[in-house]
């Protein structure tokens, strides 16, 4: 009996540590990406796509980078997820993590992708990981301040359950909708050809700065400790649905470039 409460008891720790740590746009947010970007990709590419991944879809890899952080020997890649510079200086001129951030690790995963001699393992690797990493990058508190890592420390109640504002953005919005990836991606606004060119217009370091300027706006809609509910959502929950429908755009772009 005794053994089996220590067991709980661990298990319990574990699974609020989970809860904590929330992957970046949730399971379903990921999803719902590849999926979009499934609907984006030239037949080239999906041929290609499809024979690195033996034909698994988008939506299912996507939240690979998530999933190998349970694994001590891919620790060198967790800032890779995130990229924290000063809003009033440019990335360019800022002091970069010797670790890397997800600037440069969307731009190692494409250059893998490119590298003719690159193994097919590596190659499945890093096209799991660019999937995952152009995700996250579009979670604008992924730009978001250092000093509070990109708004975990900003201490938040999500309908009455203890939240930040990080996860708030991350999944509570998205999984309180209650919609499966397909329903979300299944009912992404309708865009005309000139509107989805023009989102997959620009580049990677444009995309970084459109997402920090929306951190921006983010870190003024919420103060520490203040309880967020439906008004919130009603507020903010169509920017989220733009940023997962944005995402999918522009990875199905890189993956176009990438697989030509």
């Amino acid at each position: 009996m005794k053994q089996l409460t220590i067991l709980l008891v661990i298990s319990s720790m574990f699974f609020q540590n989970m809860l904590a740590n929330g992957p970046e746009w949730g399971v379903t947010g990921h999803r719902t990406i590849g999926e979009i970007a499934e609907k984006h990709l030239s037949k080239k590419a999906k041929k290609q796509i499809d024979n690195l991944l033996q034909g698994q879809g988008l939506a299912i890899v996507s939240t690979f980078g998530d999933e190998i952080k349970s694994d001590d020997k891919y620790d060198k890649y967790y800032t890779w997820h995130f990229v924290n510079f000063p809003f009033d200086t440019k990335y360019e001129n800022s002091k970069k993590d010797k670790n890397g951030d997800i600037v440069m690790g969307i731009d190692y995963c494409i250059n893998i992708l490119k590298d003719p001699n690159a193994t097919q393992e590596d190659k499945v690797f890093y096209l799991k990981f660019l999937v995952h990493l152009v995700g996250d990058l579009h979670q604008p508190l992924h730009v978001g301040r250092s000093e509070d890592k990109g708004g975990n420390d900003i201490k938040v109640l999500w309908h009455y359950k203890k939240s930040n504002l990080h996860r708030v953005w991350d999944s509570d919005m998205i999984e309180f909708y209650n919609m499966s990836y397909t329903e979300l991606s299944g009912n992404a606004k309708s865009l005309s050809n000139a509107q989805i060119e023009n989102i997959a217009s620009g580049t990677v370091l444009d995309w970084t700065y459109e997402s920090q300027a929306l951190a921006k706006k983010i870190y003024a809609s919420a103060k520490q400790d203040e309880k967020l509910s439906y008004r919130y959502s009603y507020k903010h929950f169509d920017l989220v649905r733009s940023q997962l429908q944005k995402s999918g755009i522009r990875l199905a772009k890189i993956l176009n470039e990438v697989f030509t």
